[in-house]
């Protein structure tokens, strides 16, 4: 992978940790401005890009006088904004049948982007946004409303495409809806063409991490023996622009607490197998037995502690990512650094905030939930690059 020149401005909305910042700095952007309400994203954001002033505010409140005095004269390249995706995600039962204000963020996107003068702005979100009506008996639907003032706004120059991370590198399968909006009508617009040559598989993407025991209290802090290309391209904080050489101490590999009888529901699990493949295993009685020495839940939820299989990319990482996915080969969750393996964070990068917090609070984000929610940055690299020649073609 090339290592390009750092020239090119990049204002971020809806940042969350730092996704798409990293994958652009990479790509040779320079990252003015980051707009996120949680404050734990903010205080990851931050940590690992302390040259970017970082806006901790609901965007709907940041004026222009917030961000200008970041901005160059002339505005900037590139605005990206992926605004939260649980209105339109197909994921639960209920969270698609709001209607609410979250799903007009997007005119915040096209808002900044025109405080800022910026050449392209970059919409991110999950694919099921492109079907999701602006009330229930509407047949408005969402992006419409967001293509219809593009237009207003001046960029009516935009391409729509879904891409699958799994193209770049990414061991995940996790397919995302774009828009790219250009202000010139003369720039010729697509998106990045796959850059990976293969999949890369959990077995990559866990290279050189040292397993962990639940319930004990040292995490490992040395890798070791083995690397895939992968593994050692999350550790080259050079391509990464996080320093020299290769990361050397590990972060965030630490043991996970665990009940007895939740490592006894592990044990039963084949690889693939979830928590509904054990309902559909076990007959009654033995479920009812198993109920009652609390190895199976009273509840049975769809998507819960898969196994995930070594020799393929894992399902989409999401918020849930501590409750969703098992080890492959150990009777436990996955640590915070796998799951950050899996979303293609360099190793070097760090996570503010709490081990865990109830999802019901959305004012903090935990660890796994800001590394669920993220764009991968190998994806957001695959963009940069491409986006960079975009810009160089119209220069």
């Amino acid at each position: 992978m090339m290592v390009a020149e750092q020239k090119f401005t990049h204002i971020d909305c809806f940042a969350g940790p730092g996704g798409i910042c990293t994958g652009l700095n990479a790509a040779g952007f320079n990252t003015l401005v980051a707009i996120e309400y949680i404050k734990t994203c903010c205080d990851t954001y931050s940590a690992n890009h302390p040259d970017v002033h970082v806006i901790h505010s609901d965007i709907r409140d940041v004026a222009a006088s917030d961000i200008m005095p970041y901005i160059p004269y002339g505005g900037v390249d590139l605005v990206t904004s992926g605004m939260p995706c649980e209105t339109f995600s197909t994921a639960g039962n209920t969270s698609r049948s709001f209607y609410d204000e979250r799903q007009f963020l997007f005119r915040e996107g096209i808002r900044i982007a025109k405080i800022c003068n910026a050449k392209l702005l970059l919409f991110e979100n999950v694919p099921a946004i492109t079907s999701k009506k602006t009330q229930k008996d509407s047949d408005t639907l969402i992006v419409d409303v967001l293509k219809k003032e593009l237009r207003e706004s001046g960029y009516s120059n935009f391409i729509e495409i879904v891409l699958d991370a799994t193209n770049f590198g990414v061991p995940q399968k996790r397919n995302r809806y774009f828009i790219l909006a250009a202000r010139d009508e003369r720039m010729r617009l697509s998106g990045p063409k796959p850059t990976a040559n293969s999949v890369t598989t959990v077995r990559d993407a866990f290279m050189g991490l040292p397993d962990v025991v639940p319930n004990t209290t040292i995490p490992p802090t040395e890798y070791i023996t083995g690397e895939s290309e992968y593994s050692a391209l999350l550790k080259n904080n050079s391509f990464w622009r996080r320093g020299d050489g290769s990361q050397t101490e590990l972060l965030l590999q630490s043991p996970m607490k665990h009940r007895g009888h939740t490592i006894r529901r592990f044990e039963l699990l084949k690889p693939g197998e979830g928590l509904k493949d054990l309902f559909e295993r076990f007959s009654k009685e033995d479920i009812a037995t198993l109920q009652k020495a609390r190895v199976l839940p009273k509840k049975m939820f769809i998507k819960r502690n898969v196994r995930l299989k070594l020799d393929e990319p894992s399902s989409t990482v999401t918020s849930h990512c501590l409750d969703e996915f098992v080890h492959p080969t150990s009777n436990r969750a996955l640590t915070v650094r796998e799951c950050a393996r899996l979303q293609s964070f360099p190793d070097s990068y760090i996570f503010h905030g709490p081990f865990l917090v109830p999802h019901i609070d959305r004012t903090v984000q935990d660890k796994y939930e800001q590394i669920g929610d993220a764009v991968p940055p190998l994806l957001a690299y695959a963009w940069g690059i491409h986006i960079i020649d975009i810009l160089k073609s119209t220069e």
